[in-house]
C-alpha cells in the first residue's frame, strides 16, 4: 500500500485547489500585505550566547586564550544548518518538531528525546537565573535570592501575559544587549597577532580539558533547545500571517524559504560574532594574567575590571542580564512546546492561558522549578557545565532525526533537502557525534 506523505497526512478533504496547493508544498498564501517577520533568526541566535553560553565562551578564552577562536567560524556554517533545517521542518509541516517526530517515530524515542530535553532545558534555565543574578549583583548589590526571584517571576508573567508578537519583538530588542560583549572586548585591546593566529589557524588540545571544553562549545553552539524552539516560532509566525489551521500552515514556498535563509544566516552571524568577541576579551585579558579556572559569565564579567576597566565588566554582566530574559523563555516555552506535542495537548503563545491550560501550566512549572534550583544548595557554576555537557549530548540525536527528517520525501514533500544542504547536514551531524564520542573517550 502506499504510504501517504506526512505533510498531508490526517487532513479533512479540501477543494481541489487547495489539495493542488498542499500537495504541490505551496500551502496557503499569506493574506495580502502579509510577509514572515524579520529577526527571529536573529531571537534564535541571541538565545543560543545564553548565560550558559557565555560562561563557556568566557572558560575557552580564559584557559585557552585565543587559541580557540578557529571555532567561531568554523561553526557558524553548521549552526546555520542546524536552525535553517528546523525552520524549513516548521514551514513545510506546519508543526514543531515533537509534533513531526510524534507522528513518524516510535514513542518510545520521543519519550527519550523528551526527558533529555526537559532536564536540559530545566537546569539550564535555573543555571541562567543564577547566572543574572550574579552578574546583576555586580551592578547592583541586592541578595541573589531576591535577584533570582524577581528575574524569575518577571519572566515567568512575560510568558504567561504575553501575546506571542509582543514576546517576539521584545526578544529582538533584548537581542541587541550581546553587543555589549564587542566593545568590551574592544577595551581590552587584544593584541593583533595571536589574534589572527587564533581565529585562521585551528589548533586541537588532545586531553580531557581540551576536548571537554570543545564538546562544550559545540553543545552551546548548537544548543539542544535551538531545534524544537525555531520549528515552533515558525509556526506561530505562520498563525501571526492567519494561517490558524494545520491545513492553511502545509507547505511553504521558496519565496518564504528564501526568506528564511537569509534571516537566519544574519541571525547565526550576529550570535557567531558575539562568541567570538566573549572569547577574545577574556583571551585578552584573563588568559594574559594567569586567571585561567572561569567557570561561570559572572564570575568572567567581575575578574575583567580590574584588568579591562570597570565599563567592560559593567557590559559584560549587561550582556548576560539582557539575553537571560531572553533565552531562559526560550528554553521553558521550548520545553512546554516538546510536552505538549508529546501528549498532543492545545499550544501555542497565540493562545490564551484559559485556552490551553497545560501548555500553560507546563511553562509556569518550568520556571517556578528553574527558580527553585537556585534555593536548593546546587552549585550555579557547576550546574552551567552540567547544563552545556547535557545539551552536548543530546544534541546528536537531534540533528539526525532532524536530517532523517528533512530528506523523507514522505516528510518533505518537494521540499527535500538539496545536495549542498545534505553534504552541510551530515558533516554537521557527524562533527557533533565525534566531539562527544572524543569526550566519552577522555573519561574512560
Amino acid at each position: 500500500m502506499r504510504v501517504q506523505p506526512l505533510f498531508l497526512a490526517n487532513r479533512r478533504r479540501q477543494d481541489p485547489a487547495e489539495e493542488e496547493r498542499a500537495r504541490t508544498g505551496l500551502g496557503r498564501p499569506a493574506p495580502p500585505g502579509v510577509i514572515r517577520s524579520l529577526g527571529l533568526g536573529l531571537i534564535t541566535g541571541a538565545a543560543d550566547d545564553d548565560p550558559s553560553a557565555i560562561g563557556t565562551y568566557a572558560s575557552a578564552g580564559a584557559k585557552f586564550g585565543p587559541a580557540l577562536l578557529w571555532t567561531a567560524p568554523v561553526t557558524l556554517p553548521m549552526m546555520f544548518a542546524v536552525v535553517y533545517l528546523s525552520s524549513k521542518l516548521g514551514q513545510v509541516c506546519g508543526e514543531g518538531l515533537f509534533a513531526v517526530v510524534r507522528r513518524r517515530y516510535p514513542p518510545w524515542i520521543l519519550h527519550v528525546l523528551l526527558g533529555g530535553a526537559l532536564v536540559g532545558n530545566v537546569i539550564e534555565a535555573g543555571a541562567d537565573l543564577g547566572g543574572m543574578a550574579a552578574a546583576a549583583h555586580i551592578i547592583a548589590p541586592v541578595p541573589l535570592g531576591a535577584l533570582v526571584a524577581a528575574f524569575g517571576l518577571l519572566i515567568l508573567a512575560l510568558q504567561m501575559w504575553g501575546r506571542y508578537t509582543l514576546i517576539r519583538d521584545m526578544f529582538r530588542w533584548l537581542a541587541l544587549a550581546l553587543l555589549a560583549y564587542v566593545g568590551s572586548a574592544l577595551l581590552a585591546r587584544p593584541q593583533l597577532w595571536p589574534v589572527l593566529r587564533g581565529t585562521l589557524v585551528p589548533q586541537l588540545h588532545f586531553n580531557r580539558g581540551g576536548l571537554t571544553i570543545l564538546v562544550a562549545i559545540i553543545g552551546t553552539s548548537l544548543s539542544a533547545y535551538l531545534y524544537s524552539w525555531q520549528s515552533n516560532q515558525d509556526v506561530e509566525e505562520d498563525i501571526a500571517m492567519g494561517r490558524r489551521r494545520l491545513t492553511d500552515r502545509l507547505g511553504t514556498t521558496a519565496a518564504e524559504l528564501r526568506h528564511s535563509r537569509h534571516d537566519i544566516w544574519l541571525g547565526m552571524l550576529f550570535s557567531n560574532v558575539v562568541m567570538y568577541f566573549i572569547m577574545l576579551s577574556t583571551a585578552a585579558t584573563l588568559f594574559q594574567s594567569g586567571q585561567t579556572d572561569i567557570t561561570t559569565a559572572a564570575q568572567a564579567a567581575e575578574a575583567l575590571q580590574p584588568l579591562a576597566g570597570r565599563l567592560a565588566g559593567i557590559l559584560f554582566a549587561i550582556g548576560v542580564v539582557g539575553v537571560g530574559v531572553l533565552a531562559v523563555p526560550v528554553m521553558t516555552i521550548g520545553a512546554a512546546y516538546d510536552v505538549a506535542q508529546t501528549f498532543g495537548w492545545r499550544h501555542g503563545l497565540h493562545a490564551k492561558p484559559t485556552e490551553a491550560k497545560p501548555f500553560y501550566a507546563v511553562i509556569a512549572g518550568l520556571t517556578l522549578l528553574a527558580i527553585g534550583l537556585n534555593f536548593f544548595g546546587i552549585n550555579p557554576m557547576h550546574a552551567l557545565v552540567a547544563a552545556g555537557l547535557v545539551q552536548g549530548f543530546l544534541t546528536p540525536f537531534l540533528m539526525l532525526l532532524v536530517m532523517l527528517l528533512t530528506n523523507d520525501p514522505q516528510v518533505m514533500g518537494r521540499w527535500v533537502n538539496t545536495t549542498k544542504m545534505k553534504v552541510l547536514g551530515w558533516i554537521t551531524t557527524a562533527a557533533i557525534f565525534a566531539a562527544t564520542v572524543g569526550l566519552i573517550v577522555t573519561w574512560l
